[in-house]
């Protein structure tokens, strides 16, 4: 289950603007590894991104390498059941972009690469839990948008569908609550398509949404 901490955790790894991987250890604890230069993907203890638990990994699986300011993946034939970024197999080498969901075996890693971090992460620092005004509706929105992010730190936050047939509203009234939600936390200056997973972190972090309302 994703914590406030570990939401907390993956904004201040944001905020750095340093590039990173995140998953999970055997345990369920979340990793967060910064990229500093090469790193070794595999079963055995001694690589970077050591995954013993997962018996479809190879001892040595892949690798994820700088090239220039860009991050890649490369599997060459070095592991036996394959590499998948967003469910394409890697055939060599591939470009890895923000948010990339890469498979190992079975364990899923996110790479991460933060642009403007620092700017976008200004809401959550700045936001205070009481400062925020919700009527009742726009509450059911947001807590329905974070959702899903109870169960894994790589789930998207819910779809505009999935957050009207939850508290049976219209898709339209859904959006028009999200739109006042995003101005209310000053996320109006993001990318569209980053909104939504910033208000649901920013929500959780700052104890907006609580883990019993799930």
């Amino acid at each position: 289950m994703t914590s406030p901490a570990d939401v907390k955790a993956r904004l201040d790894a944001e905020r750095r603007g340093v590039p990173f991987l995140l998953y999970r250890d055997g345990g369920g604890t979340q990793v967060i590894l910064a990229l500093a230069g090469p790193v070794t993907v595999g079963r055995r203890s001694e690589r970077d991104v050591a995954l013993p638990w997962d018996t479809e990994v190879s001892r040595l699986h892949a690798q994820v390498e700088p090239v220039g300011s860009d991050w890649i993946v490369v599997d060459d034939g070095l592991s036996r059941n394959g590499t998948f970024v967003n469910g394409e197999r890697v055939n060599g080498r591939r470009r890895l972009k923000d948010g990339d969901r890469i498979v190992f075996g079975e364990t899923p890693v996110v790479f991460r690469a933060p642009t403007d971090a620092e700017a976008e992460s200004t809401a959550a620092i700045k936001l205070g839990t009481s400062t925020v005004p919700l009527s009742e509706n726009q509450r059911k929105v947001l807590v329905a948008l974070c959702r899903p992010l109870k169960d894994s730190a790589y789930a998207a936050p819910a779809t505009n569908k999935a957050i009207a047939d939850e508290i049976h509203l219209s898709v339209d009234a859904v959006k028009a609550h999200l739109r006042v939600l995003f101005e209310r936390f000053g996320l109006d200056d993001l990318p569209q398509n980053q909104k939504r997973a910033r208000l649901a972190a920013v929500a959780l972090v700052n104890g907006v949404v609580r883990q019993h309302e799930f």
